[in-house]
């Protein structure tokens, strides 16, 4: 079985790092205060955004190194494990993290926008690279949650603590969205990826044995998170990666119609469909037509 340190609280992960508790549901924690320690695989109950203070080139973004030096975000979700158990290696921890429980957000309005946040179910290796005035504003609303956490706890504490995590996170929504628009030629690369494993997808016998190609099965072969993936579809050709795939789908079926050798079942069991009528209700939302409708038309054409 494998060896996982677990944090529940606030309070385990300041003390595991020699920091003092002040609020018991939010923390900003100096990491360079903690004992050198060996590397351990880790989960944490509660929201971790670590700000690492590392040269940025050692990461790896599926086959590509990163090219920025100024400084990392990663981002962790409650119940998500990180590292790996290599007692040899022992380092000095180093940068902050801003950790927050769940139920810090319970009534509040970041609460019932939290899933919006999407980058929190990103990959490790998705982390999101800061100019240095990036990282001064990250650095600015650390300070001001900080100090709302080390201020006498009243009836404004909740509020301005959550409003502040949300201004960060927001920021950090802008940010990505500059990422994603720096890297664009890593972007048009992964687009093209995408493009032929849809087209060698289709033009194999998976299709028959795994029916439609979903989110995940494309993001997972081409080495990304599921949510990672879809955002950068969505910022790349303003199409949701569902969407897409749902289009190609359409495309390579406008293909196949004309082929009067095969009926509209066949032609849907050949593109992974489990029920024709799926097909044809998708079809008639993407052009307009039934398939049968859409090959008279043509056909009379």
């Amino acid at each position: 079985m494998e060896r996982i340190l677990r944090f529940n609280s606030i309070r385990e992960y300041n003390a595991f790092n020699n920091h003092e508790t002040h609020h018991p549901l939010v923390s900003i924690v100096d990491l360079s205060k903690a004992d050198p320690r060996e590397s351990r695989r880790m989960a944490y109950e509660f929201y971790v955004v670590f700000l690492k203070k590392i040269y940025c080139g050692d990461l790896r973004y599926g086959l590509d190194n990163y090219d920025y030096e100024e400084g990392t975000l990663v981002f962790l979700a409650p119940g998500q494990a990180i590292g790996e158990n290599n007692p040899e290696n022992v380092y000095q921890p180093m940068g902050t993290a801003l950790i927050f429980h769940p139920d810090l957000l319970n009534g509040t309005v970041l609460g019932r926008h939290m899933s919006d946040y999407t980058f929190f179910s990103y990959e490790v290796n998705e982390a999101l690279h800061l100019s240095e005035k990036e990282r001064q504003i990250v650095q600015d609303c650390f300070a001001k949650i900080e100090y709302e956490t080390t201020q006498r706890i009243d009836k404004h504490s909740k509020k301005l603590i959550s409003a502040n995590i949300e201004l960060f996170l927001d920021y950090c929504v802008r940010f990505y969205d500059r990422q994603f628009l720096t890297r664009d030629v890593v972007n048009k690369g992964i687009l093209e990826k995408f493009e032929a494993l849809l087209n060698e997808y289709f033009h194999s016998e998976k299709p028959q044995s795994l029916g439609l190609p979903s989110v995940s099965y494309c993001a997972d072969q081409l080495h990304l998170s599921a949510n990672y993936f879809g955002d950068m579809i969505k910022k790349e050709t303003g199409k949701s990666a569902q969407e897409y795939i749902q289009m190609k789908i359409i495309n390579m079926a406008k293909e196949r119609i004309f082929d009067l050798d095969k009926s509209v079942s066949e032609i849907a069991y050949e593109l992974g469909f489990r029920y024709p009528q799926h097909f044809s209700r998708l079809f008639k939302q993407r052009v307009g037509q039934t398939p049968n409708e859409y090959r008279i038309l043509k056909d009379l054409n």
